[in-house]
This record gives C-alpha cells, structure tokens and sequence, in this order.
C-alpha cells in the first residue's frame, strides 16, 4: 500500500520548554531522509511526536495510506506501531537483561507481526548474523555495534512498512557507523521501506538518503531536494562540513 508520513506546523515541548517551533517536513513512500541536527535541535523530540510518546502541543501529523488519512496525533504508541511504524530509538533502549531472541521476539508485539515471527527471525538472523552467535546472551553485555543491530532488527520483527531511526550512529566507532548506515540501506532495499532518520553525521547520513532537512533550535532551516543541495547549504558547511 502507498503511505506516506506528515508533519504539518509541529509545536511541541516538555513542561514549559519549547522543543519543536512549527515544524513540517513529509516522508514520501519508498523515500530515504534525513533529519540533520547537532544534539538538542528537536530531532529526537520529532520522532517521538511521531510514534505518540508526545503529544505536541499544536500541529498535524498524519498517515496517508492510499489516499486514506489517518490522524496520529491522540493515538496511543501501540496503535501507530499497528499502523506499521517502527523506531529505533536513540540509545537502543533493549531490555538489558533479556537474550538476544527475547528482545527480537518482543519486537513482535504488532497483531498483523505474530503470524509472520518465524520468518523473521530468520531474515534478522540473515541480516545480521552476529545475532545468531549472540541468540542466547544477555543483550546488555554485548557491544555497541551488536547493540545497535539488535535494535534495528526488533524493530524489523513488527514486519514495519515505515521505519524510524533515531540517531544510529551514537557511541559507535567510525568503522561501525559506517557499517550500520550501509546495513539500514540494504534492509530498505530488501523489505521496501520507507525511512526517516536523525542524524548529526552528515557524511555518512547522506550516503544513503534521497534528500532531507535541517533542524536548528526546533526550526526546520532547509529543506534539501537532494543530497547534493544539502551539501551546498551553508548551514551544512558550517556545521558539518567545517567550512
């Protein structure tokens, strides 16, 4: 099914403090973009907008499936996860102390996921074969790279249509971001996904992207039709390119 995410004058915050100042930005079906922005800009607070972990203030975002609207705003995390979106959270957030399969098994939490556990595992397992070596060890005590991995294929396992991914290049060495950025890649181009990811790593965001924004201070400053326009902004070359 065509879908694709928007995000229409999103303001959005915790308690008193202003996050998110009327952002917009869409993910078009099939799409790669990326989301660029030094720590504290709002990204992570715009993903989270996005799953329903909150609720902002002001705006609209919404799922058009086939020319079917549906509103996310008001909907709880568990119902967008059933919509068919996923996120990789910032920091991985695994249950630490549950194997490498318990956590992948949790992942199919999503009704239309449980028939289909089998043959995921088996594409997680495929995908990252590290994580069938690691099946029974206890995932807080595998490195950051294998971390990373898990999280991406739990959350593979609710069998997404759209997948989120915040930040995966955090606390990871350059050879393992550069590792995990290409592997989210080739899943897009296995499972037909669509992605939208926050990054602050430009070079290697923009390996796999089709286009994306800059977020400074909870504003989106530009929108980059492609990679090569986002490269020639001058926000990027101040902030990414060391221009």
């Amino acid at each position: 099914m065509a879908s694709r995410v928007v995000v229409r004058d999103v303001e959005a915050g915790y308690g008193g403090i202003r996050v998110l100042r009327g952002v917009s930005m869409h993910v078009e079906e099939g799409e790669t973009v990326v989301l660029l922005g030094t720590n504290g800009n709002g990204k992570s607070t715009l993903m989270k907008c996005i799953m329903g972990i909150v609720r902002p203030d002001a705006g609209e975002i919404y799922l058009e499936t086939d020319g079917q609207r549906v509103d996310l705003i008001g909907k709880r995390t568990e119902e967008i996860v059933q919509l068919g979106i996923a996120l990789v959270p910032e920091g991985r957030r695994l249950l630490p102390k549950l194997t490498v399969e318990e956590n992948l098994l949790l992942g199919a939490y999503r009704r239309d996921a449980r028939a289909a556990i089998t043959r995921n595992l088996e594409f997680c397992y495929e995908a990252f074969p590290v994580l069938v070596e690691r099946r029974r060890q206890l995932a807080g005590s595998m490195s950051g790279g294998e971390q990373q991995m898990l999280a991406i294929a739990r959350a593979l396992m609710s069998t997404p249509r759209i997948l989120l991914v915040d930040e995966p290049s955090v606390g990871l060495a350059p050879i393992l971001v550069s590792r995990v950025i290409a592997k989210i890649k080739e899943l897009r181009e296995k499972r037909d996904l669509t992605v939208l990811m926050a990054e602050q790593n430009f070079n290697q965001a923009t390996k796999i992207a089709d286009r994306g924004y800059i977020i400074v201070h909870g504003q989106i400053e530009f929108e980059g039709h492609t990679t090569g326009e986002l490269r020639e902004n001058e926000l990027v070359k101040k902030y990414y390119l060391g221009a």
